[in-house]
């Protein structure tokens, strides 16, 4: 059994709706082992399927050059829900909702919240569609349940790398969030952005487990950078070049900001950000990433050198206090 559904019969229909002729398939790190399947899939109707070998982040991350330069007539994106207004190129979104029970993780999550009556909710695309089936079992445990209306998300509940406002928008009646999905990062995002204690229920493990004891370490962490990044002279203010990554005017602010404090401030453009890119300006001492924060949050340790986010860099010009950041979840800018 499949453990995503992946809409094949949608996805062959919009093909020849469209009447494409070269398809580009991008797919998040999690699901390329797919790829040469569902090249199958395209190549079905007729068209040339081209499987887009780079990594994949979010909708934020979207192909779009790669496929203008190959001259394609479709995007299919898989793994997540639409974010940008307008695409260059035409372009399906296969959210690929899991297909796994969540109950069995959610009722091992029960004792962990056991000493909390007010539990939020929150997920991935993934799982979206599984937030009333929690709901029922949260309140068949005497729980009363709060999910987040959409705002700026596709749907009640959900949150991505970058985005925790619907969480955040009912963190202040809630005394605990349950986040249902796999891996950590999302749920440390959550616990980071709501200052509530946060337990991840996992169908995919199968478990349930705590993630605020990694939340309070990457705390110390992200302060740690700051106070060293206060001692810089030279930073670079790095522009992400992605379609829904590219924040020039918040670039050009944060630049005349560290300016007026007596830094040295400089902009720096890439498609994708990673160790060696930076290291090749060794004079440069601290660095401010304006495009995905979640590289500044996950990856920091493996950069030499401070790596803010804008409001972290927003504390070293004196304009943001570190405990607004803690109280009020900014670390996502």
């Amino acid at each position: 059994m499949e453990r995503f559904d992946f809409e094949e019969e949608r996805v062959k229909q919009e093909i020849t709706k469209l009447g494409a002729k070269r398809v580009l398939i991008q797919l998040p790190q999690g699901l390329k082992n797919e790829g040469v399947r569902i090249a199958k899939i395209v190549e079905k109707t007729g068209a040339l399927p081209i499987i887009s070998a780079d990594p994949c982040y979010g909708a934020c991350d979207l192909a779009t050059t790669e496929a203008e330069s190959l001259g394609v007539d479709m995007i299919i994106h898989y793994g997540h829900s639409k974010l940008l207004k307008y695409e260059k190129v035409p372009t399906v979104y296969v959210e690929a909702r899991a297909t796994l029970s969540v109950e069995s993780a959610v009722e091992q999550a029960l004792p962990l919240i056991e000493k909390w009556r007010k539990i939020g909710l929150a997920t991935t695309v993934q799982h979206v569609q599984t937030l009333d089936e929690v709901k029922e079992i949260l309140v068949r445990a005497g729980k009363t349940v709060m999910v987040g209306d959409a705002g700026r998300m596709s749907y009640p509940g959900q949150v991505i790398g970058c985005d925790y406002s619907n969480a955040r928008s009912i963190a202040e009646d809630v005394e605990a969030f349950l986040f249902i999905g796999g891996g950590r990062f999302h749920a440390l995002g959550l616990a980071l952005s709501t200052s509530k204690p946060t337990i991840v229920a996992d169908p995919y493990e199968k478990r349930a487990y705590a993630v605020d004891d990694e939340a309070q370490k990457i705390l110390k962490k992200r302060w740690a950078s700051i106070q060293e990044a206060e001692k810089a002279k030279t930073f670079a203010v790095l522009v992400g070049l992605k379609p829904g990554q590219k924040r020039f005017d918040e670039a050009l602010s944060i630049k005349e900001k560290l300016e007026k404090n007596g830094k040295g401030a400089y902009i720096f453009a890439f498609r994708e950000l990673n160790p060696e890119v930076v290291m090749e300006f060794p004079v440069v001492d601290a660095y401010v990433n304006t495009a995905c924060p979640r590289i500044s949050i996950e990856d920091s340790s493996k950069f030499r050198k401070p790596l803010l986010t804008i409001n972290e860099a927003r504390v070293v010009v004196g304009e943001l206090s570190w405990k607004e950041i803690c109280e009020k979840g900014l670390f996502w800018n």
